[in-house]
């Protein structure tokens, strides 16, 4: 093999390596993958693509894909570094479906001043072209944990595979994806995209807002609105210090969390008010029922050991038709 062609061939392999730190496992999945699609690279030779012949039909793992300014302005200066990886469309001639590189595609259609993408041109199906982009953006650990969350989320959606096999692709165990997605579920896609990725926001706080929500009745569209108005706030602040700025959606997640909080009802730490009432039965004092928070419990702890064992047998009828009769008082 000639010393240019092995160049050629180390050109994804340099990808994997790029900007990350050594993690063992992580690591070895994102060097497969990554090797992978440069073995499927065609003749492993980077052409010059007319941007308007990419297509891009990925499933989204990105809240804020558009941010492509500086890299637009870096690759005008100093060209493109980094190929993209493309693979042919499948029935089409001359188009191709893009497999990773979406903000080097985009910084260069949005420039002009470059008028060709360097992209390398793969033959691989949907799951390995899946693979090499999750290999691509988790290796370079680019992604919040809700991108992430919400990516699992449109995998399972879509019907791309179980969760068994999601995890498999994002190189996760399943009860991780399947946290992660009752955590997308949760938070919504709406106010996901109100809030933005927030990097450094990260699984407790994400699923304690997840509890949270579901804990109380606040309207989505309110949270969107406080999100969307710190980012306008954010925006707006031209003249701010850079270098003490702080991320406008960390900030909008900060300003959604206490807005969150305040219809939650007690404070963190503080002990819930607690309500108790006696029963009785017959004029004889038999138990007690609880109240605390959304918790109700009952006590019975005088009744005759008949009746007790009746009403364990029949406890989840008793409750239904209780629960009905509130339903028709109410």
């Amino acid at each position: 093999m000639t010393d240019s062609k092995k160049k050629r061939m180390s050109m994804l392999d340099s990808l994997a390596t790029a900007g990350t730190p050594p993690v063992a496992g992580s690591m070895m999945s994102s060097n497969r993958a990554l090797r992978s699609a440069r073995d499927a690279v065609d003749a492993h030779h980077v052409w010059d693509l007319d941007p308007a012949e990419i297509e891009d039909e990925r499933y989204s793992d990105r809240l804020d894909p558009k941010d492509v300014h500086d890299l637009r302005v870096s690759i005008e200066q100093n060209g493109q570094t980094v190929p993209i990886l493309v693979r042919r469309h499948p029935t089409e001639s001359n188009r191709y479906l893009l497999v990773y590189g979406r903000r080097r595609l985009e910084a260069i259609r949005a420039s002009d001043k470059v008028s060709k993408v360097r992209a390398l041109i793969a033959n691989m199906d949907d799951t390995a072209a899946l693979r090499a982009q999750v290999s691509e953006n988790t290796g370079r650990r680019d992604l919040s944990y809700i991108e992430r969350a919400l990516f699992a989320q449109e995998l399972l959606d879509s019907g791309f595979g179980s969760q068994a096999q999601i995890a498999e692709v994002l190189n996760v165990t399943r009860s991780a994806v399947s946290m992660s997605i009752s955590v997308a579920k949760a938070i919504g896609t709406a106010l996901a995209h109100a809030i933005g990725p927030a990097h450094g926001v990260g699984r407790p706080r994400w699923e304690a807002m997840a509890k949270e929500l579901a804990d109380n009745q606040i309207g989505i569209d309110v949270l969107c609105r406080v999100a969307l108005d710190v980012h306008a706030t954010v925006a707006a602040s031209e003249h701010a210090d850079e270098e003490t700025q702080v991320d406008p959606s960390v900030a909008a997640f900060e300003a959604v969390a206490r807005q969150v909080k305040k219809n939650v009802g007690p404070t963190p730490g503080k002990k819930p008010r607690s309500k108790t009432t006696a029963l009785v039965i017959d004029g004889t004092p038999v138990g007690a029922s609880k109240r605390s928070g959304r918790a109700l419990r009952l006590d019975l702890t005088d009744v005759d050991d008949a009746f007790a064992e009746w009403l364990d047998a029949r406890a989840q009828d008793v409750l239904e038709e209780l629960h009905d009769r509130w339903k028709r008082e109410t």
